[in-house]
C-alpha cells in the first residue's frame, strides 16, 4: 500500500500519483476539512520541495480525519476560556511618562544625600534608579486599566482607614514577575508580581501584602539600610582592615571577599528584622478596615512553602514528550556528573539552615509566632472590594507570568510555567502552545548561536527538578528540539486546529522540521 496513509481509525488517504501530485486534489482535501486551509495553504504556497510540502500535507490531515478521544473533547470544553488568552497590550506611553515622573522624584532626592561620603550614596541610589527604569524599559510594569483600577481600590481602603500614611506618595502596580514576592523597589514604588497573586486566597492576604510593603517604605527601610552601609564601609574599623589587606603579601583577595561578604547591600533584600517589623505594622494598618486580620498569619504559611518543588519533571517530560515518530530518548535526561558536570546539591548536614537562607521568604513560621498575639481571632472579611475580579485577574495572572517570561527572553522560566499549567490543565490550549513556542524559539536561538542568552543553566540554587528540565534543554540537538516540537503539536491539531497562535505556533514547527529533514 505504497504512497498512501492510514489514519487511525483504518481511512486511507491515497497520496500524489506517479506522474506527481494535482494540486487540485489537495485543495479539495483541505476545504472539505473545517481549519485545515488556514494551516496548509501558506505551506502549498512557500518554496519547500514538493514532496516535503505533501509529506506535511499527508500527516496533518490525518490528525484532522481523525476524530478526538473522548478526554481530548471534554478538556477542550472545560478549558474553552483559555484557548482566548491574548497577553494585554501595554500602554507605552503610560510607562514613559510614569518613568519620566519618577525619574524626577530621583533626582530630587539625590539633592538631599548627606554631603558626608556622598558618593557612596550616590553610587547606590544610582544602582537603585537602574534597576527601577529597567522594569519599565523592559515593560515588567503592568497597564491593564482594569487590573490597576482594581488594586487602586485596595490600596485606597488601606490608605482611607489609616490617615498617618494618606500624605505619603506611593503607588502600588502588578509586576508580570512569575516570582512568589513583592517589593518597595524604591521612589515610592510597590510591586506586586503576579506570581505571587494568584497563588492568594482572598483579599485579605492581598491586602496584608500591600500593607507589608507600605510599612517598609513608611518605615524607611531600604533608605536606613543603605545609610548604615554607607557608614559601615567608611567606618575607622573597615578602613583599617582594608588598609591590611592592601598590605598583604598572599591572599588579598580572598581576605577581602570575606570582609565584604557580610557587607554587601541589596538593596531587593530586607534584614530579618526589617521583615518583623514590617508584618507588625502591616496588621496594625489592616486592623482598620473591614479585611479578615488572620489574612497576614495564613499568607505567611501559604509562602513558607511556596518553594516546595513536587513537579516531577522528568517523569512528565517523558510521558508528554513521547511520541511513535520520535521516541523520547534517557539521554536528553543526562547528566555528566564530574568537576564540570551535573549540578550541585545542598549538603544534608546543613540543609535545613542554607535551605531557609535559600528561600524566597525565610522564616515564615517564626514571623508567624511573633504576630499571632496580634491576629487575635480572626474577625474580618475574606472579601471587601470584589470577589469576582479577585478570580478573574489571578486566573490572567496565571498567564501572563508565562508570556511575559517569554517575551523577556527567560525561555526556559517560560517553558517550566507552561508545563506546569499543562500538567494542570492537559487541555489548555495556551499552555500547549507555548511548549511548542518555546520548543521554536529555543530551536532559532540554538541554530543563532545565542542560546545562552535565553536559558537559564542547571545551578545549586535552583530547585531539583527545574534543574532536571534545563538539563533536558542542555542535551537537545538542533534535530531534537525541531522533531520534539513537531510530533508534540502535531498530536493536539484536533484540539486546536482554531486558535490561530497554535497555528502560527505549529506551521513554524514544521517549518524547522522540514530544515532538518
Amino acid at each position: 500500500m505504497s504512497r498512501a496513509s492510514i489514519c487511525s481509525h483504518g481511512k486511507i488517504w491515497k497520496g500524489p500519483g506517479r506522474n506527481g501530485p494535482r494540486r487540485a486534489n489537495f485543495n479539495v482535501a483541505v476545504l472539505q476539512i473545517p481549519g485545515l486551509s488556514i494551516i496548509l495553504q501558506p505551506i502549498m504556497r512557500s518554496n519547500i520541495p514538493a514532496y516535503l510540502r505533501h509529506t506535511f500535507v499527508v500527516a496533518v490531515i490525518c490528525c484532522f480525519s481523525c476524530p478526538p478521544t473522548h478526554a481530548q473533547e471534554k478538556g477542550t470544553a472545560a478549558h474553552a476560556q483559555e484557548k482566548d488568552f491574548t497577553p494585554a497590550a501595554e500602554n507605552t506611553n503610560l510607562l514613559t511618562s510614569l518613568l519620566d515622573q519618577y525619574q524626577q522624584r530621583y533626582k530630587d532626592h539625590l539633592t538631599q544625600l548627606p554631603s558626608t561620603n556622598r558618593k557612596d550614596y550616590e553610587q547606590i541610589y544610582n544602582e537603585r534608579w537602574a534597576d527601577i527604569k529597567q522594569k519599565f524599559d523592559k515593560k515588567e510594569i503592568y497597564t491593564a486599566a482594569d487590573a490597576q483600577e482594581y488594586l487602586d481600590k485596595l490600596v485606597s481602603i488601606i490608605v482611607k482607614a489609616n490617615p498617618e500614611i494618606q500624605h505619603y506618595p506611593f503607588q502600588c502596580y502588578f509586576s508580570r514577575s512569575y516570582i512568589p514576592n513583592a517589593a518597595y523597589i524604591g521612589e515610592g514604588i510597590i510591586l506586586f508580581d503576579m506570581g505571587l497573586f494568584y497563588r492568594l486566597t482572598d483579599e485579605s492576604q492581598a491586602v496584608f501584602v500591600i500593607c507589608h510593603e507600605i510599612s517598609h517604605y513608611f518605615l524607611h527601610h531600604q533608605e536606613n539600610a543603605i545609610e548604615k552601609y554607607v557608614k559601615t564601609i567608611n567606618s575607622p574599623e573597615v578602613q583599617a582592615q582594608l588598609r591590611k589587606i592592601k598590605g598583604a603579601e598572599y591572599h588579598q583577595r580572598e581576605q577581602l571577599q570575606n570582609l565584604v561578604k557580610g557587607l554587601a547591600f541589596d538593596s531587593r533584600r530586607h534584614s530579618r528584622d526589617h521583615e518583623s517589623q514590617a508584618d507588625s505594622m502591616a496588621v496594625e494598618l489592616m486592623r482598620h478596615t473591614a479585611f479578615a486580620l488572620t489574612g497576614a498569619t495564613s499568607t505567611l504559611a501559604m509562602l513558607d512553602t511556596v518553594d516546595k518543588d513536587d513537579f516531577d519533571v522528568e517523569g512528565y517530560l517523558q510521558r508528554v514528550f513521547n511520541s511513535s515518530d520520535y521516541p523520547f530518548r534517557k539521554k536528553w535526561l543526562a547528566r555528566e556528573e564530574g568537576l564540570l558536570g551535573g549540578h550541585a546539591h545542598l549538603r544534608r548536614d546543613n540543609q535545613d539552615g542554607l535551605a531557609d537562607s535559600l528561600k524566597t521568604h525565610p522564616d515564615c513560621l517564626i514571623r508567624i509566632k511573633l504576630i499571632t498575639p496580634m491576629v487575635g481571632g480572626g474577625a474580618g472579611l475574606a472579601f471587601v472590594v470584589d470577589s469576582v475580579k479577585f478570580r478573574q485577574l489571578q486566573e490572567r495572572c496565571r498567564y501572563e507570568v508565562i508570556e511575559y517570561a517569554y517575551v523577556a527572553d527567560g525561555y526556559t522560566q517560560s517553558f517550566w510555567l507552561a508545563l506546569e499549567l499543562m500538567k494542570e490543565r492537559p487541555a489548555d490550549a495556551y499552555a500547549v502552545t507555548q511548549a511548542g513556542r518555546v520548543l521554536n524559539g529555543l530551536y532559532k536561538a540554538q541554530k543563532g548561536h545565542t542560546l545562552g542568552k535565553v536559558v537559564d543553566l542547571p545551578s545549586p540554587d535552583y530547585p531539583e527538578n527545574y534543574n532536571s528540565m534545563l538539563q533536558f534543554v542542555a542535551d537537545l540537538h538542533l534535530e531534537d528540539i525541531a522533531s520534539i516540537s513537531y510530533y508534540f503539536l502535531k498530536a493536539h491539531i484536533p484540539e486546536f486546529s482554531q486558535y490561530e497562535l497554535f497555528r502560527k505556533v505549529f506551521e513554524e514547527s514544521a517549518k524547522n522540521k522540514m530544515e532538518q529533514d
